[in-house]
């Protein structure tokens, strides 16, 4: 299940757009303004952001730009009012994946979030080394590296630590964690995110995962 970040401070358009996703199974979070944006984009796990130009605080490119600025190479639909080629060139240039006017109809707006989304996840999937560190994953054997140590891991250990790596500084909820790993027939009260955590600091590196206290956990950079 896709999660999908609406960073729009029109709650009309913003309950308009989170009614439509869920109702095609997407999983969505609002964003009100730019700095709540910002840190939900950067801290969570999320698979495309929807981003009004006009938001509180700062606007949508500043936000687009700051993205980019720390890596975060999430797709990113930028929503506007205004229909100039300059905006769209400007918006472009920041890092956006697409860019959609004001008023759109949803069907519009899906078909782009279905296209962005298929795009990342090829792009992802091309992929075949991971590096973070000292730690190297080869997606294709499935092998791991530390240093110039070869390792191998238990298929779900591998899961886990690919997940972790595609996600570098983003905090990673349990919830998610089970969801992405294990499917959703866990108990999300399980500790099984833990015990599988605590595996891959043994081997990978203690200091390679932390503890977000209240949140989950966050594969450091």
């Amino acid at each position: 299940m896709n999660r999908i970040l609406i960073a729009e401070d029109e709650s009309r358009i913003a309950a308009f757009i989170e009614k439509g996703l869920r109702s095609h199974g997407f999983t969505t979070a609002i964003a009100g303004d730019a700095e709540s944006a910002t840190q939900m984009a950067l801290d969570s796990a999320f698979d495309l952001l929807i981003l009004d130009i006009g938001l509180p605080g700062k606007s949508g490119l500043e936000v687009l730009e700051e993205l980019r600025g720390q890596g975060e190479k999430l797709p990113v639909i930028i929503l506007t009012a205004r229909d100039d080629i300059q905006d769209k060139v400007t918006g472009f240039e920041a890092g956006a994946d697409d860019y959609l006017t004001k008023p759109f109809r949803f069907e519009e707006l899906l078909v782009r979030i279905k296209a962005r989304l298929r795009n990342h996840s090829n792009q992802a999937a091309d992929e075949i080394v991971l590096k973070m560190r000292s730690v190297t994953l080869d997606l294709r054997s499935r092998k791991v590296k530390v240093g110039t140590e070869t390792i191998e891991l238990p298929a779900r250990e591998f899961t886990l630590a690919e997940t972790f790596f595609r996600h570098p500084g983003q905090v990673l909820s349990r919830e998610q964690l089970l969801d992405r790993v294990w499917g959703y027939n866990y108990d999300p009260g399980s500790n099984i995110v833990d015990v599988y955590v605590g595996y891959l600091r043994k081997k990978l590196g203690s200091d390679l995962i932390e503890t977000v206290r209240g949140m989950g956990y966050r594969l450091k950079v």
